[in-house]
């Protein structure tokens, strides 16, 4: 039989991972709200709210199983339910299996981390998160990391990719970040969030060691200002204003993703210019050619 991968909130991020396990011979089963559009990727489709109890008996057994929900607001309701009981219902009904999964993946975030003034953070750093988001998902990772069940939880980062272009957006606009003091950001390409949970997933399967988390960011943490300096190059525009308010409300970290490096995993797009140089080809959007 085909080895079987559960996506539970199979997005932009999992129906990537999909793809990529589908294209391996696995059998992928997707979930979400609405589930009926997988179908044309060849994912077999469940449609279910994973917090309505008695719909976790049409989950199916699964070697892997990722647990990829997202909260449909930002509220702290929303962040309790998709994160924190959504997964402890799934966790429960999973540990009461007679064939329990061999790996559970939680995707997290790097919202877990408080520190804001630049430090650099990794696995093993303080988690004091300033955000009912982070402290939610602190308790999820939490969850995962009680149970009996085999699992890994991956903080990505900010993610970014054809169809997430905001920041593009605000450079066309001449809005850029402020040179001083520094907000230094962190991101990673959608590909790449599907490579390393792809990179994890075989790891499992071929019973090789996993750790319990890791940081999933790409190579270069780099200061909003930079980057958005290094689009208006290529995008020909020359910055107007300088967006204030929502940046001093937004932490400022430098995340260290070496864990995975060393492990193995080989970052598609190790920095934001190999990643959103593949964003503006894919939007079709017109550079530079002296940038």
């Amino acid at each position: 039989m085909n080895k079987t991968i559960l996506i539970l909130g199979c997005g932009d991020v999992g129906t990537a991972l999909g793809q990529r396990k589908l294209a391996q011979g696995y059998r992928v089963v997707g979930v979400r709200r609405h589930a009926a559009g997988l179908q044309s990727y060849g994912i077999d489709p469940l449609s279910m709210d994973i917090n309505d109890e008695s719909a976790l008996e049409a989950l199916p057994d699964a070697d892997i199983v990722v647990y990829a929900l997202s909260a449909d607001r930002f509220e702290e309701s929303a962040y309790q339910a998709a994160y924190v009981d959504g997964l402890d219902r799934v966790l429960n009904d999973f540990e009461q299996r007679a064939q329990p999964p061999k790996h559970v993946i939680f995707v997290s975030s790097t919202s877990v981390y408080g520190q804001q003034d630049g430090e650099t953070v990794d696995e093993d750093s303080e988690l004091d998160p300033k955000s009912f988001s982070g402290r939610l998902l602190v308790e999820a990772e939490q969850r995962l990391a009680a149970s009996a069940l085999p699992g890994t939880s991956v903080r990505f980062s900010g993610i970014y990719g054809p169809g997430r272009e905001r920041l593009i957006a605000q450079v066309q606009e001449g809005r850029i970040a402020p040179k001083s003091p520094p907000m230094y950001s962190n991101r990673i390409h959608r590909d790449d969030c599907a490579g390393v949970l792809d990179f994890l997933v075989e790891r499992a399967m071929n019973n090789e060691p996993l750790e319990s988390v890791y940081l999933g960011s790409d190579t270069e943490s780099t200061p909003l200002h930079d980057v958005m300096m290094w689009l208006a190059a290529r995008l020909n525009v020359e910055p107007s204003s300088t967006i204030q308010s929502p940046l001093r409300r937004r932490a400022s970290k430098r995340c260290d993703s070496r864990r995975l490096v060393e492990a193995g995993y080989q970052f598609q797009y190790p920095t934001f210019r190999e990643g959103y140089a593949q964003v503006l080809r894919a939007a079709g959007i017109k550079v530079s050619e002296q940038a």
